[in-house]
């Protein structure tokens, strides 16, 4: 997660995360961290100028 926070300030026009798949994860890890990264993701883009 540090690596997403670490793009902070950057020019980013948007994200996107593809292949969760939590049937295939009977312990529900991939949705977990599938959440975690995309919040992570969208906490970032309030620091972006927007133009």
């Amino acid at each position: 997660m540090e690596l997403i926070r670490g793009l902070n300030g950057l020019n980013i026009v948007g994200c996107d995360l593809v292949e969760v798949s939590p049937p295939y994860d009977p312990s529900g890890n991939t949705a977990l961290v599938g959440a975690n990264i995309m919040f992570e993701m969208l906490s970032i883009l309030p620091g972006v100028q927007y133009r």
